[in-house]
Parts: structure tokens; sequence; C-alpha cells
């Protein structure tokens, strides 16, 4: 029966945490989630993937069971993240690598790669975005905290971080919200709830507007490195729309784009689907 591995590992005085399974010369898949979930959102996924990967999910810094430092002694920027991400990855010995990235994991992965083109083998992208056309209007109360941030537009984005919306995020756009498991929005919840966690995620809400601004950056590395991409899409993401999983194509005219009938965490309702196509993309480029 697979195994998988829960470990935290010093990177330069920064308490990483991942789960770990597979064999460890398969070739190596690296997960990063988003806002405001853990490595715990791949815990369907990791079983039906590790068989023939060896599948290393992290916690983000600030996230989950990763280290959460004072914001006085850790600025919480995407760099800062994508930074030690990066560092991590080289401190467990990832010298190349296939990423899977959701949400926040987006611009942090896409940051690893564009640094590093050489270490990268393929790019998973599930509700991950790097164009302007896959921004939905329901970014608008962040952009106007990135146009002007006072403190009442940054206590406006407060909303995004009560429970309600959690559970909104994972069942908007679901057909049947039965299929939803209440362990992972609870969880967050959790997590969210922890002193000094909401200014945590209101600076990253600040910060994203820099990775926005990257976007023509990460499309320039799209076009000139064209690394293998397959795009799986909840069609019905309220913050991510299809135009920017269809965009990939524009850049890497070889990407497979794949849409599914489901809202912003898709493994939620879709995991053995999207599983399926990682394994056949994947495959795919392991035959050629």
């Amino acid at each position: 029966m697979l195994k998988i591995s829960y470990q935290k590992v010093n990177v330069d005085g920064f308490g990483v945490f991942y789960r770990q399974a597979g064999p460890k010369d398969a070739p190596p898949l690296l997960l990063l989630h988003g806002f405001p979930t853990a490595s715990h959102m791949f815990r369907d996924l990791i079983p039906q993937i590790a068989e023939k990967l060896h599948v290393i999910a992290p916690d983000l810094p600030g996230f989950g069971q990763s280290d959460m430092p004072e914001r006085a002694k850790f600025s919480y920027t995407f760099d800062n993240i994508a930074r030690i991400v990066e560092r991590f990855t080289e401190v467990i010995g990832l010298s190349r690598f296939a990423i899977y990235v959701f949400d926040y994991g987006a611009p942090t992965g896409f940051r690893l790669a564009m640094r590093h083109p050489e270490r990268i083998t393929a790019i998973i992208s599930q509700n991950g975005n790097a164009y302007v056309e896959g921004l939905s209007d329901g970014w608008n109360p962040i952009r106007a905290y990135w146009q002007n941030p006072s403190e009442a537009n940054r206590a406006a984005l407060r909303t995004f971080l009560s429970p309600e919306t959690t559970v909104w995020q994972y069942t908007h756009g679901v057909a049947d919200t039965a299929l939803v498991s209440p362990d992972g929005y609870s969880l967050d919840n959790f997590y969210l709830a922890r002193p000094g966690a909401d200014e945590v995620q209101l600076d990253l809400f600040g910060d994203y507007k820099s990775n926005v601004a990257l976007y023509p950056e990460f499309q320039a590395y799209f076009r000139k490195h064209r690394p293998p991409l397959l795009a799986a899409w909840g069609k019905n993401d309220p913050f991510f729309l299809p135009p920017g999983a269809e965009a990939f194509k524009r850049d890497i005219p070889g990407a497979t784009v794949r849409f599914f009938d489901t809202g912003h965490f898709a493994l939620e309702t879709h995991c053995d689907e999207i599983a399926a196509a990682i394994r056949e993309f994947l495959g795919s480029l392991q035959m050629n």
C-alpha cells in the first residue's frame, strides 16, 4: 500500500512542512497549493498519482503546518514565498521536476520556472492563472486595495477571510455540493483563525498585484521555453475564468486544456478525472 510521509524541514531557519509519497527514483512532481488552504488539499490526489511519481507537497510559508513568523520578522510577499519554496526544493534535493500549481501556487511556481527553466520538466495548472483575461470581477475589491491601500480598503477585504466565504469558495459552481467534504474548508478555517493569520493574508492580497505585474514575464517564459503544459480547469471558478486557461495555448501552442464542470477547488469533486488527466499527460511525456 502507498505510504505518505509527513515531515518538516529547516530551510535556512524557516520550517517548511511537506507531504511526500511515491518512489524516490520516480519522476518528481511538486504540488503547490493556494489560498486559503495547504497541502491537505491534495489528500485525495496523492494516492492516485504517486505509484509512478515522486510527489512532494509543501505547505507554503504562513500556511498550514509551515512556519508563520510574525510580520515584523518576515515580509509576506510572493517573491519571498517563492524564494523559500525554491530553497526548499534545493534542500530536499530536487534538481528537475514537474510542478502542479493552483491559485497562489501558480505565481509561486511560475517564479521558480522563470528563474530556473532548466529545472522544470512540465507544468500542470489547475486554476492557476497567468493572464489578465483570467481574472474575474471577483477581484475588484482587491484591485481597489492595490490602487489605494487605505485602511478602509484593507478592512473591506476581511470578508474574504470569513468562514462563510471559505465554504462558498469550495461550493460555488459545484452541481452537487454534497460531494464537497467539510474536511477541507473546516481545516482552512482553523488555520485562518490563528492569531495573526488574518493580517498575513491581507498582506498577500495586497502583494498579489506583483503577480499581475509579472504576467508578461511569465508569458515570455512560456513562449521561449515551451514547457509541456496541462491546464485542468474548474470552469465555474468565480475568480479565475476559462479564458485564462485557453490563453496558455497562445504562448504554448501544444498546451492541453481540459475543463471540468466544477468550481475553484476542482479536486474536491473531480479528483478522479484530474488524476487520470495527469497520468495521461505525464505518461505521454515519459514515453516520448
